[in-house]
């Protein structure tokens, strides 16, 4: 049954033709989709190690393709459906390999959704190439782009910073393969799909990419790493698959997996999406005394606060970052975090006043 979210069919998997069932959905409801369709491999004949012992690689009816015309002439219809079912600020991703992703590129922006990065997955345990003749085909690639130039999409840069150890994330990534108790089986010890992507793909792209109760949509579910990803991240998904074994799998995997609670789906917010509050307010609600003697980070410099939300220290005068910056001789600085009032003998960052009267705000909700 369909939750909450209007004509929606949210976290179901619904069979089917994803150009059909996408073109069935209501304009303008999904915030995000990520698709991993059909590569094209065109693989002719069976590809074996170098002990004779057949690779189990994807030659599945659903990526074959006659031509490369047929291939574009699909490419161009799902993603004109996605396109019409992204709200006005949503995104899309697309992955693929060598064999599609710069057609994928062209169809993207020939129907006007707006690169904002490519991202090469580089895997730390690729599959090696066994005939020896070309090099090792060890990443894939993805392109995040959004409906529109104009579209305001989404982007939690710290999160992505503070999961990189506080370095900003960059458009290469290291990680594995889907490997070990990941890897989903059949009743038969075989693969259940043989390009399921790992969890540890979905979750970076979820959690740069979209907040909790956003809908994320997959047209090519598969084996629901996508669902099971945004289950655990409190995102909605709706998955379309028409392999009825790949949705058989999907639905038991979901019904394993278990939402993160509240406190645990809170991410580091960006500091430009938060309320600005100007240092004179800090002084007009008396948090802060005209004359009240604020200090360097470093200790080095002191600075007097002035009646209008201003500073005065060495003879410079200005705005919290302004002398700031000029005692330290720097192009800029953040006055907020570089001076500090003492209370009780310790040093406290003037931030935390500026953060007091943000948790004030009617609408604000505090990382």
């Amino acid at each position: 049954m369909s939750e909450a979210g209007g004509d929606l069919p949210l976290n179901e998997i619904l069979a089917g033709d994803c150009i059909e069932v996408m073109n069935s959905l209501p304009a303008g409801s999904v915030d995000l989709i990520f698709a991993d369709p059909p590569y094209n491999l065109q693989l002719k004949g069976e590809l074996l190690r170098p002990d004779n012992s057949k690779v189990d690689a994807v030659d599945d009816h659903w990526d074959q393709f006659s031509s490369f015309a047929a291939y574009d002439a699909f490419t161009r219809d799902w993603l004109k459906a996605a396109k019409r079912l992204l709200k006005p600020n949503g995104a899309i991703w697309v992955i693929g390999s060598y064999h599609n992703i710069f057609r994928l590129g062209a169809e993207l922006q020939n129907q006007g959704y707006w690169m904002l990065n490519d991202v090469v997955w580089r895997k730390s345990n690729p599959m090696p190439n066994f005939k020896g003749r070309r090099l090792t085909n060890a990443h894939e690639t993805l392109i995040w782009a959004s409906r529109d130039e104009s579209s305001k999409y989404t982007f939690n840069y710290e999160a992505l910073k503070a999961l990189n150890e506080g370095v900003q994330m960059r458009s290469d990534w290291v990680l594995p393969i889907c490997t070990g108790h990941e890897r989903l089986k059949d009743e038969f010890g075989d693969k259940a799909h043989p390009t399921q992507k790992p969890e540890s793909l979905l979750h970076r792209v979820l959690l740069a990419t979209t907040n909790p109760d956003d809908v994320v949509l997959d047209p090519f579910f598969g084996t629901g790493t996508t669902g099971a990803v945004a289950k655990m991240l409190g995102r909605n998904f709706i998955g379309i698959e028409r392999e009825e074994a790949y949705r058989k799998a999907a639905a038991a995997r979901l019904a394993r997996v278990r939402k993160f609670d509240g406190a645990a789906l809170e991410v580091t917010g960006s500091k430009r999406a938060e309320p600005r509050v100007p240092f004179g307010q800090v002084v007009e609600r008396g948090m802060l005394r005209p004359g009240e003697e604020l200090f360097s980070s470093n200790n080095r410099y002191m600075a007097k606060v002035r009646a209008d939300g201003t500073l005065v220290g060495n003879s410079v005068k200005g705005s919290i970052h302004q002398v700031g910056a000029a005692l330290e001789g720097a192009p800029s600085c953040n006055g907020w975090t570089y001076w500090h009032f003492k209370r009780d003998g310790k040093m406290v960052p003037i931030d935390t006043l500026r953060q007091q009267i943000r948790s004030e705000m009617d609408g604000y909700r505090p990382n």
